[in-house]
């Protein structure tokens, strides 16, 4: 996937994001919540779109 295309999808889902923030009335809580969801999603799908979570899954944390 070419950089401008992943530019282009932060810019979409930080854009939708701030909508969502602004002008649809929520607990603060939830608010939050949401924000965050969204934010480990994006991280791990950057990490998708580089390759590094391919080399994550590798990783053993304890005896196996």
């Amino acid at each position: 996937m070419p950089l401008i295309q992943v530019l282009e999808v932060l810019i979409v889902v930080g854009i939708l994001l701030w909508l969502i923030n602004r002008f649809i009335p929520m607990q603060g809580t939830i608010k939050s919540i949401l924000n965050s969801v969204v934010v480990i999603v994006v991280v791990l799908w950057i990490l998708n779109v580089f390759g590094l979570f391919n080399a994550l899954s590798g990783i053993h944390v304890g005896k196996g």
